[in-house]
């Protein structure tokens, strides 16, 4: 494509500049025009289009094999459509963030930032070992570390600044949050936020996205399509769109059948036929040969097994060291049959050692860990390595012993039992080593619920997995008759899920809080800059209450401020609750277009106002102790 440029207009230096600089902004630097793309029978890009333009966040959304990753791979050349343009602006640069960072070698830091900068002319290399040394100071890396020695957190940081050393126009990055602990998700979305350039990425972390995105895209069957407003926004209106879509077929299908009843009828009437009908019959076989349909969700349930005991477990005053260092201190705890516990920390802080401390793997250095009776667990592994990745996909889930799987007491043939999460039955003897990320972690899913459990222990267990799936692996931990132990960075998953956490909070002090991860936020008493600012909606608001307030007495205004919170948060909560009852009948975005954008405009600020007043509120009390919440 030919890329007009624009003259600039005789008369003022200064806004000729200005709109030179308009343009710009407004023109893409990335442009797909009626791509497509296929690796099988179905197209994974069909005709579709995008443009991204600088300052854009723009977040790609879609279910596990869709072709989000190939998406961007057409964006960095690494793959060519089968037709269709893609489009590039001359000279913009473009970086790219993988979904897997690799372990790297004795490769120092600072020699892997540096394979990011594009030298034109030796006489760039002094600026660019400037802009080098300024990333490695920003990121606060070590130059001279060896990558095969950094955490998987630190060396995704690394790749980070490989990718941000070359002052890229367009970033692009692939489910960035993988294996990253709260304070890194929350350093990486600060970062971004100030990145000025193009951003484009691919997660189904709720909270990244609902922090970062200005717009959400959907990768669909094929169709790329854009949902405007907030994440929340895209699933109110996604939920109301496949209703839609659902009754269009059902009606479409009935016509069919209909049709398909009256061609079949006896020689008169075929006699007498209408053949203007009989080309219309073709052409409803055709478009419903044509039709994709949804490919159904995942069918989640774990097995209950016999009740364990009221106490699960008790820890007191439990001590645990490595190499003379505390990883736990003085720990005590008392865990009951249906708490849903969660737990917070930096990687490497020792969630992995308190769990096997509880269970019994390891013994503490001093201390006393009171274990039930009747436990029987479920272990979900971070790292898969329940899963033999030479063996097949049904030896897997039946340890290949035959072809069924016993589930609620009764025999079930293990295709049907791996249809439910998914995986068709042509696929099943195929080595677990070619699936993809989401889909071993659906296959550990598959394995973990195919035995009765009463205690659920699970290490990170959304990553790589689609939104839909993880909504669903939900709805069913919230609703689990045991106990469950939950290992987890992701923040909206904690709130909607567990009790109580547990959380690392340094020198080995692990200290208990009521509820989820924002609850947290609220109870602790000195939060970290970098943990704080990731609180949705109002993080601007939350930082300058936080600069404002030092140690001294209320005022009489403040006072009365204090007292008036409680109610105005119960108003807000309640005209939030209203406004939540009210989108969720579809039938609103059909009856009155305008009225269902003002309360999707109103749902989002009253978010940012309660998050707002919470700051408020937290900031008044801790200048006034006596101040208790109600």
């Amino acid at each position: 494509m030919r890329l007009n440029t624009i003259a600039p207009a005789e008369g003022n230096g200064l806004r000729d500049l200005s709109l030179t600089s308009l343009t710009l902004r407004i023109m893409p630097i990335v442009r797909l025009d009626k791509v497509s793309l296929s690796f099988g029978l179905k197209p994974l890009l069909d005709n579709v289009s995008l443009q991204l333009r600088r300052g854009e966040r723009i977040c790609l959304l879609g279910r596990n094999g869709e072709g989000k990753s190939s998406l961007l791979q057409l964006i960095t050349g690494k793959l060519l459509p089968d037709s269709g343009e893609v489009w590039v602006r001359p000279g913009a640069r473009t970086a790219t963030l993988a979904q897997e960072v690799s372990d790297g070698s004795e490769a120092r830091v600072r020699e892997v930032v540096s394979g990011g900068v594009d030298l034109k002319s030796p006489d760039d290399e002094w600026q660019a070992d400037l802009q080098i040394d300024q990333v490695i100071s920003r990121l606060g890396l070590t130059a001279d570390a060896a990558m095969s020695a950094l955490s998987g957190g630190w060396r995704r940081r690394v790749m980070l600044g490989r990718a941000l050393v070359a002052a890229p126009d367009v970033l692009l990055l692939d489910e960035p949050t993988n294996h990253l602990d709260i304070e890194a998700i929350t350093w990486l979305e600060n970062m971004m936020l100030e990145f000025a350039g193009a951003l484009f990425f691919i997660s189904h972390d709720r909270a990244f996205v609902r922090r970062l995105a200005t717009k959400i895209m959907e990768l669909d069957r094929g169709q790329l399509r854009v949902w405007p407003g907030t994440y929340d926004d895209y699933v109110v209106q996604k939920r109301a769109a496949l209703e839609v879509e659902a009754k269009h077929a059902a009606l479409f299908d009935k016509k069919l059948a209909q049709e398909e009843v009256w061609i079949r009828r006896g020689v008169e009437a075929r006699r007498t036929r209408n053949e203007g009908r009989v080309r219309a019959l073709e052409q409803l076989r055709i478009q419903r040969r044509d039709r994709r349909d949804r490919i159904g969700s995942v069918e989640l349930r774990a097995q209950d097994a016999s009740p364990s005991g009221k106490l699960v477990f008790e820890a007191q005053h439990v001590t645990h060291a490595f190499g003379g260092a505390p990883v736990i201190l003085d720990f005590s705890a008392r865990i009951q049959r249906g708490d849903r516990i969660g737990i917070i920390g930096p990687n490497g802080c020792g969630k992995t050692t308190l769990i096997k401390l509880l269970v019994g793997e390891l013994e503490p250095d001093s201390g006393l860990i009171k274990r039930g009776t009747n436990l029987l667990p479920a272990y979900f592994d971070q790292q898969r390595e329940q899963l033999d990745l030479g063996a097949s996909i049904m030896d897997n889930v039946t340890g290949g012993s035959g072809d069924t799987v016993t589930i609620d007491g009764q025999p079930r043939h293990v295709s049907g039992y791996l249809r439910d999460f998914l995986f068709p039955p042509e696929r099943l003897n195929a080595p677990v080593s070619m699936l993809s990320g989401g889909e071993r972690n659906r296959l550990l899913l598959a394995r973990l619920f195919a035995r009765p459990s009463n205690l659920l222990i699970m290490d990170e267990p959304t990553n790589d997995l689609d939104a839909e799936t993880l909504e669903l692996l939900e709805e069913m931990v919230a609703e689990y008759a045991g106990t469950l132990l939950l290992v987890s960075h992701d923040r909206a998953f904690l709130d909607n899920v567990v009790t109580s956490t547990l959380v690392f909070e340094g020198q080995g002090q692990v200290n208990e809080y009521v509820g989820g991860y924002s609850d947290w936020l609220r109870q602790r008493k000195t939060p970290a800059p970098a943990v704080a600012a990731a609180s949705s909606g109002a993080s601007a608001t939350m930082n300058n209450v936080a600069r404002a307030v030092k140690t001294r007495r209320l005022s009489y205004n403040e006072q009365r401020e204090l007292k008036q919170f409680p109610e105005k948060i119960q108003r807000l909560e309640a005209e939030q609750a209203q406004l939540t009852a009210l989108i969720s009948d579809p039938a609103l975005f059909q009856r009155d277009k305008e009225q269902s954008t003002r309360t999707l405009a109103r749902l989002q600020s009253i978010g940012v106002e309660l998050e707002a007043a919470y700051a408020r509120w937290d900031a008044l009390e801790n200048l006034s102790p006596a101040a208790g919440r109600l």
